[in-house]
């Protein structure tokens, strides 16, 4: 099996149907602000694919800063993605946990040969991410984030 090389979880994934409601339910929970959400890019920018193809599919992300973790909470559209299977096929919940590296290709290639194929991937502004197919494995999918270094 492939190892990752930081052991440390930086994001927890959480896809919902209802954004505003999540993250007002959150923040009332937390006794926190609630964050504005955001829409993430469209294809010409993320250059998306999802399960080898060219994806549209957009979603709304909401983040809430908890110390060492940062909390996601994904509203998607109803293009094809990993986000949208995972609603679709289990509704509500934990999709992913995410972890920050460096060598995104290399990463890829190690987890790929450990039968841990790639689902999904884009750009975002300041780097890249990666969703990979562990749930045979390690019961959730994980989540690649490799970021550029700052100059």
């Amino acid at each position: 099996m492939a190892k990752i090389e930081s052991p440390v979880i930086t994001q927890i994934g959480i896809i919902v149907r209802d954004i505003e409601q999540t993250s007002e339910a959150y923040a009332q929970f937390f006794g926190i602000e609630k964050p504005k959400w955001m829409r993430t890019d469209p294809l010409e920018q993320t250059e998306m694919r999802y399960k080898g193809q060219p994806s549209e599919a957009r979603a709304k992300l909401a983040f809430f800063d908890m110390g060492s973790v940062q909390l996601e909470l994904i509203e998607p559209d109803e293009h094809p993605s990993t986000w949208r299977e995972f609603l679709d096929t289990h509704g509500e919940g934990v999709h992913h946990i995410a972890f920050q590296i460096n060598g995104m290709k290399k990463m890829l290639n190690l987890l790929e040969e450990g039968n841990m194929p790639l689902i999904q991937k884009g750009e975002y502004t300041g780097g890249r991410y990666a969703y990979v197919d562990t749930l045979k494995d390690l019961k959730v999918i994980l989540e690649l984030l490799e970021n550029d270094p700052k100059l």
